[in-house]
This record gives C-alpha cells, sequence and structure tokens, in this order.
C-alpha cells in the first residue's frame, strides 16, 4: 500500500490560463476587469487589505463583479469563484498575487481607457495585441516540477513545421514541456505527416517517459488481484483517486470481451463505459460507430483497431487498459486546454487559427524564425519580467526588431521587389485584403448573411457567436457583417478593412474592446458615371423602440455632421441600420434634410443631412435581388429628393423600390 501511495499525479503539458475562466468575449472581458479591480482597490475600504487568504475580500470582489453585471447566475462558493475569475490575469502578468494592477495591467488598462488601439509597432499589430504578444513571451508554467514558455515552444513548432493542424495543435504541443521534448515531439510530427506515426502512439510514448506512469504500470502488472482500490491507484487522478472507481468495472468487461473473446459481452461494456466521465472519447476509441444497435448486433465488426487489438494473454491485456486508460484521460485534458490556449495565443494577433491550420501571420513569422534557435534557450527559464511593462529587447535580446529580417522574409514570400518597411507594410495589407475575400468566399455567402440578419432579427445570440466568433459581442458582430455585405454590393471595390471601424484578431474575424470609438463603417467611393465622389457612414444598433430614439437620433445625425463638416464633401451621406425602424426615426432622420448642423461657434455650417434609414428585412430583399451600389445610390438619392408625406416615405421610397426592383 505504501508503494500505491507514493504514486500520484504530475501534470504532463502546459496551458494558459484557467479553465473556470473559459469566457466569451475575451479581450472585452479582461479589460472589464481590469477596470473592476481598478475601481474595487479604489474603495477606501478595501486599499490597505490583503488578497492572500482573505476569503471575506475575495467574496466581495464577487460581489463588486456583480453589481456591475459582470457575472450571471449565483455561484456557490463566491471567494473560491473570485479567485477563479482572476487567476488567468495573473497568469499572464496583468495583475500580481495580490490582485493588484502590474505595470503591464495598468498600460492596457490606459489602452482600453483612452480607446487608442492603433498599431504604432514593426509587426503592424494592434497595441493591446502586443502587450499580450510581449506577455505571452514571458508566461511560463511548471510542468513536472520544469520550467517551459508555452508560447515559445508553440513558436518553435511553427518556425520548423511551417504549421500545425489542429490535432497537432491539440493534442501535441502542449507536450513540449522541455527541449528534449520539443525536438523530439517536432520529429514526431514529421513522421505523422509521413504515415509514420500517430498522435495516440506519439502521446502514450510521453507519457511512458515519466516515472510515476512506469511505477503504476510496474504495480499494475505484477499484482495478483486487480480490485477497486488497485485501478484507483494505477489511475492516477489528478483530483480524487475516488473518480477512477467505475474504470474496475469497465476493466472486468473488457477482459471479458477482449481477453475471453465474449463479443456477447458488449452490452455490458456500453453501460461500463457509460459510467466513466470521458465516455464519448471512450465509445469513438473503441467502435467505429456510435450506434448502440450496430454495436450490439455486430460487435466485432464494429471494434476500431486499439491497444486491445491481438491481445493474447493477462499481460497483454493489462499492459493495453493501462495505455487506453492513460491515453484517453490524457486526450480528454488536452482537449480541455485546446479551446483555452487558442484564446489566449490569438490575443496575440500573431498566431492565424484558419482552414484547419495554426500558424504565424506574415509579419510576426518573418521577425521570430530568424531568431527562434536563440529565443528557443529561454523557453525553459522563468521570466523575471513578467509583471514589468518592459521593451520586447529585455526579454530576449534577439528580440530586437530587425527591420531587415522582416523586409527580406516578406519579399520572399510575398514576391515583387519589396525595399522598405513602408512597402512591407502596403504589401502585407494587399495580403490581408486578398485573405479578408478568401474569408468572405468560404464563410459568408449570400446565404449565410442572409440567415445572420435573421438571426440578428431573432436575437439568436448563440447561433451567431457559432457562425462568427465568440469574441466579440452581438453588436460588434452586426457591424463586422454590414461591412460584408456592403463590400459585397460595392462589388468589393475599395478596403473594406480600412472602411470598419473594428478591430480584427489575425484572422480577421472581429474582437470587442471594453470602450469601442465609433461603430461608424465609413465607405469611400471614387467618381464614377453612376455616383459623384462621397464618403458613405453607415451606422448600425440592435436597439429598438423608445431606447432606438434615445440612443441613436443625435449620434447618427453629429457623427454625418461633423464628418461634413470636416471634408465638406457635401455628397456624402449615412445609411442608418436596423432590424426594427421606429417610427420617430424615421421621421427624425427625414427632418434633418432642412436641418443646419453646426460647427461649436457656429461659424461653420451645414444644411440638410442626407440619412437613409434601411431596415434588415429590406437589406436582406437587396441581397436576394443582387443589387449593386450602383443602383442603390440612385435610389437612395431619388428617395432622399421625394417629397412623400413622411408616414409612407419608407415603406413607398425604399422598401417597395427595393422589393418590387427588377433587373
Amino acid at each position: 500500500m505504501m508503494i500505491r501511495d507514493g504514486i500520484g499525479y504530475k501534470s504532463f503539458c502546459w496551458s494558459i490560463g484557467t479553465t473556470s475562466f473559459r469566457t466569451k468575449d475575451f479581450n472585452l472581458t479582461i479589460e472589464k476587469q481590469l477596470q473592476l479591480l481598478d475601481s474595487f482597490w479604489k474603495f477606501e475600504e478595501n486599499r490597505n487589505q490583503s488578497w492572500t487568504n482573505n476569503n471575506a475580500l475575495q467574496e466581495k470582489y464577487y460581489l463588486h463583479l456583480k453589481e456591475n453585471n459582470f457575472l450571471v447566475g449565483e455561484a456557490g462558493r463566491k471567494d473560491k469563484d473570485a479567485r477563479e475569475k482572476t487567476s488567468g490575469l495573473v497568469d499572464i502578468g496583468l495583475v500580481n498575487e495580490e490582485r493588484r494592477l502590474t505595470e503591464v495591467g495598468e498600460h492596457l488598462l490606459r489602452l482600453s481607457l483612452d480607446s487608442d488601439y492603433t498599431s504604432d509597432n514593426s509587426l503592424q499589430i494592434d497595441k493591446d495585441s502586443y502587450i499580450y504578444f510581449k506577455q505571452l513571451l514571458k508566461t511560463s508554467n511548471v510542468v513536472d516540477g520544469k520550467i517551459v514558455r508555452p508560447f515559445i515552444t508553440l513558436a518553435y513548432l511553427l518556425c520548423s513545421l511551417e504549421y500545425l493542424t489542429v490535432d497537432e495543435f491539440t493534442y501535441l504541443a502542449p507536450l513540449c514541456c522541455t527541449a528534449e521534448q520539443t525536438i523530439t515531439i517536432r520529429n514526431e510530427i514529421l513522421k505523422l505527416r509521413e504515415n509514420a506515426s500517430d498522435v495516440n502512439s506519439i502521446i502514450i510514448d510521453t507519457l511512458m517517459k515519466m516515472d510515476n506512469y512506469q511505477q503504476a504500470l510496474a504495480m499494475f502488472v505484477s499484482s495478483q488481484r486487480v480490485d477497486e482500490n488497485l485501478i484507483c491507484a494505477i489511475g492516477l487522478n489528478r483530483k480524487s483517486r475516488s473518480y477512477d472507481k467505475p474504470y474496475h468495472r469497465l476493466y472486468q468487461e473488457l477482459k471479458k470481451m477482449f481477453l475471453d473473446k465474449d463479443y456477447s459481452n458488449v452490452g455490458n461494456v456500453v453501460d461500463a463505459i457509460n459510467a466513466v466521465n470521458i465516455k464519448t472519447i471512450w465509445k469513438k476509441y473503441l467502435f467505429s460507430t456510435a450506434s448502440s444497435k450496430a454495436i450490439t448486433d455486430d460487435p466485432s465488426s464494429c471494434l476500431n483497431t486499439t491497444f486491445f487489438s491481438n491481445i493474447n494473454s493477462e499481460l497483454d491485456f493489462k499492459i493495453a487498459f493501462f495505455k487506453a486508460l492513460h491515453l484517453l484521460k490524457a486526450k480528454a485534458t488536452l482537449k480541455d486546454y485546446f479551446d483555452l490556449n487558442r484564446r489566449y495565443f490569438k490575443i496575440t494577433d500573431v498566431v492565424l487559427f484558419e482552414d484547419e491550420k495554426v500558424r504565424f501571420d506574415i509579419v510576426p513569422k518573418h521577425y521570430i524564425s530568424p531568431v527562434i534557435d536563440e529565443l528557443f534557450v529561454s523557453a525553459f527559464e522563468e521570466s523575471k519580467l513578467l509583471f514589468k511593462d518592459c521593451p520586447i529587447e529585455e526579454i530576449a535580446p534577439c528580440l530586437a526588431i530587425n527591420e531587415k529580417n522582416i523586409v527580406t522574409g516578406i519579399e520572399k514570400e510575398l514576391g515583387g521587389k519589396i525595399q522598405n518597411m513602408e512597402e512591407a507594410k502596403q504589401a502585407v495589407l494587399d495580403e490581408r485584403l486578398k485573405r479578408f475575400n478568401i474569408l468572405i468566399d468560404r464563410k459568408f455567402s449570400d446565404v449565410v448573411l442572409i440567415e445572420l440578419l435573421e438571426k440578428f432579427e431573432k436575437r439568436s445570440d448563440d447561433e451567431i457567436r457559432k457562425t462568427v466568433t465568440e469574441n466579440a459581442d452581438i453588436p460588434t458582430i452586426f457591424e463586422y457583417i454590414l461591412g460584408i455585405i456592403w463590400y459585397k454590393i460595392s462589388e468589393r471595390k475599395g478596403n473594406i478593412l480600412e472602411y470598419m471601424n473594428l478591430s480584427l484578431e489575425a484572422d480577421l474575424l472581429p474582437k470587442t474592446h471594453a470602450i469601442g470609438g465609433e461603430a461608424d463603417i465609413i465607405y469611400q467611393y471614387s467618381e464614377c458615371l453612376e455616383y459623384p465622389a462621397h464618403f458613405l457612414l453607415i451606422e448600425a444598433t440592435l436597439a429598438e423602440g423608445s431606447n432606438q430614439r434615445r440612443m441613436e437620433m443625435e449620434p447618427v445625425s453629429r457623427h454625418l455632421g461633423e464628418h461634413l463638416l470636416q471634408t465638406s464633401n457635401k455628397n456624402t451621406y449615412c445609411v442608418f441600420s436596423t432590424t426594427y425602424l421606429d417610427r420617430n426615426v424615421i421621421s427624425d432622420f427625414r427632418n434633418r434634410k432642412t436641418f443646419t448642423y453646426y460647427n461649436k461657434d457656429f461659424s461653420k455650417g451645414i444644411t440638410g443631412l442626407k440619412i437613409i434609414p434601411l431596415q434588415t428585412s429590406t437589406i436582406k430583399e437587396i441581397i436576394r435581388k443582387k443589387l449593386n451600389y450602383k443602383r442603390l445610390y440612385r435610389l437612395f438619392d431619388n428617395a432622399f429628393n421625394s417629397n412623400v408625406p413622411i408616414p409612407s416615405w419608407y415603406s413607398n421610397c425604399i422598401e417597395k423600390e427595393i422589393c418590387e426592383y427588377s433587373p
């Protein structure tokens, strides 16, 4: 028994953050919580208190989150929930163990309060992303007593292999916990891509190099009697051994089927699998179908090739069971960490997750690749700078920006003559627009766009997030989708990525910040036969009724008026888009036709604001009828200049004209 008690769980992989902080609107949530922590510590009664071992204060912070609508529901243990909600911020150095904002956290807080994210770095990523990038370079885990910096090991794999598949990222990259393991995993991935290895073998081979797994297997195969206590001991459960009790029955039922070849026992096997907490992964491992009837009718034909295939002795079976048990536990853990790791890596805006592959974006790739060998040396040392807001070269001297390397790499990858960073920047912007067009073709067909508009109308928020992204709130996604729709209506002319006043991730999907700037999309049109040169402001809202009147009537007019004063382009106008148009919003916008908008000292004014309201039901018709902007401009202009009374103006001059349009 002493031997059994001496064998325990050891971590075998890295992860960033905590699964308790698996949240939507990730950027927004981090920034909001920094603001809430900042305000919490400014209360006089909290200012001098310690967070550590102070359950009452932690519960108080939970209630502070609750009062500010940061939480939904009611936690059973409020102090624990408060610790979990903030632990991820500690991990990446935004707050310290006492949950006080660090230098880095203060910097990010200032950005969020100023709403100033515009890139000011050679990597061409937003300011907040650059902070996250530096923090991830410094962030480390302790795995089996050893230090590892996950981002640097990922960078080594991406630079060595060009990309990782989703499975490689999920199940293999987090196993890179030492320099030796990282190089081994890199080599195994190369074999995997040549079909000379497989993911399961790589995982179990990695685990079986650890002394606790070796000891547990030795104890298991040498035991004469397999009872519940033994199964719990060799299960190496990271929480409590008692959680592994259901595996004893599974052991017995699998033994009957695979060692005794009693396939009539398959129903009991399925029942035993259903009693374990990772039953789905066990079923997929053992059986080629999810149909219980098919499994029961002909079990032998439904079996996958597994560790249990071709066993001939009890020793063989024990080894197979042990390996299957720990392989599937490990895969469940790694799968659980996948989304968390992806969220943290994505907020750097240097790693792309698209087309079922993980890779560096083009500028970061040519920044890191030339120095990866030197950077890799620091991957297994703890950084003393995690809480410091330091220049990137202090993290590792090799990270000093070398623009020549970046320019040379981009020129080689994209072709053409690129002589300096300005030309490289333009080449990258052009490449981003190409990628955005590919993204639209792949993800946002006309059918999908119409379906999304219907989901906005019904406020099917979860479905919208599944289709687009979980790192943006619904109003931001609405603006993003309208931007795509208008880009297609405009026959993809102009650079929509410049026109959308939205923050985008490296994969060109939207993200939400704590304080957004103007929500406008400002589209620029050059002169042509159908229309003069002008700007089009697209304003979007999901507010309805009195909220729409209160929130939108003044801002929309102000945004358009200020833009007209700044540009002096009297052809500029605004389209106001919403899922439901309030009658008095329509009335207000029509009355702006004779309204004069002045600057602060009345020295300059613009008379006649052209605001065209457009309901999503009408936008769907524009998409269905494939109306382009040249025709819409004329239609909108005619509607604006018409004298139809306000009560019937929208239905007759906009809605009817579009619905009855025939090419």
